[in-house]
């Protein structure tokens, strides 16, 4: 699929061609006959109550949703552990236990990645995509964390470079990384469209850097604030692009040929 006016699509990771959040609820909730999942372990091995262990995995998810990680000052385990170390003292009570807090980091972290997984469909877009377009992986986070993702979801042979937020001096939405990633490419902003579900970051990011065009994923199909950024195409699923990108095309040839004829008749 060759686009006049657009040679790349930058793609997010998280949530966008990965179930990251589905793969992190998958690592604390399922039950035997796979006994690794977080909650099943607290009440097998360490004999917490249901409850109890609910409550605690409940208190990681919130604490991951506020994370606020600065790798000078902590590595992104150190944190993590600590987000399962307060979840436990503030649900049991007592002394902290970090030996606990670690064995059930390291285990929800294990089994979320073994859920990672980037599906048939989404590879075979990816592969048709990429006979025309130059494919970029663009993801905010920490580097270990997002290049272990990267490994898990074999997603590397789709594109033509992966940059990870935590390995640059900005993150998405800033101007900077976008422009990072066109030089990568050898193509300008002008010529890019941005793909993800993050309205603050993604979409934000797109419209900073004065990328072509920026396409929304909102698998909810909610409607966004009034004061959030305003995606040029919102979608569904991924699997939507190609048909967005057709679109753009044809309204670039319909502006081409609305030119050509305006000039042929002056």
């Amino acid at each position: 699929m060759g686009l006049h006016g657009v040679k790349a699509v930058f793609f997010d990771l998280d949530n966008t061609l990965i179930d990251t959040a589905a793969a992190g609820r998958r690592a604390i909730e399922e039950r035997p006959p796979r006994p690794l999942q977080v909650i099943s372990t607290l009440q097998s091995k360490h004999h917490y109550e249901e409850g109890e262990a609910r409550a605690i995995c409940d208190k990681v998810q919130a604490k991951l949703l506020k994370e606020c990680h600065d790798p000078a000052k902590m590595c992104i385990t150190d944190l993590r552990i600590s987000h399962w170390e307060e979840a436990i003292q503030e649900t049991i009570g007592g002394e902290a236990n970090r030996d606990l807090a670690a064995e059930c980091y390291y285990l929800w972290k294990t089994t979320r990645l073994q859920h990672l997984t980037l599906a048939e469909d989404t590879r075979a877009m990816l592969t048709e995509l990429r006979k025309g377009l130059r494919l970029l992986l663009l993801t905010n986070g920490d580097r270990q964390t997002q290049r272990e993702k990267i490994e898990a979801c074999a997603c590397q042979p789709y594109f033509d470079a992966i940059v990870v937020g935590g390995e640059q001096k900005e993150e998405k939405p800033a101007p900077s990384i976008f422009h990072y990633c066109c030089d990568l490419l050898g193509v300008q902003p002008a010529e890019c469209v941005m793909v993800g579900d993050s309205l603050d970051t993604d979409i934000q990011g797109g419209l900073n850097a004065g990328l072509k065009a920026t396409v929304w994923l909102n698998k909810a199909m909610t409607a966004p604030v009034d004061t959030s950024p305003i995606p040029h195409y919102i979608i569904s699923s991924v699997l939507d692009l190609p048909a967005v990108l057709q679109k753009m095309e044809h309204n670039i040839n319909a502006k081409l040929g609305t030119d050509h004829m305006a000039s042929s008749n002056e």
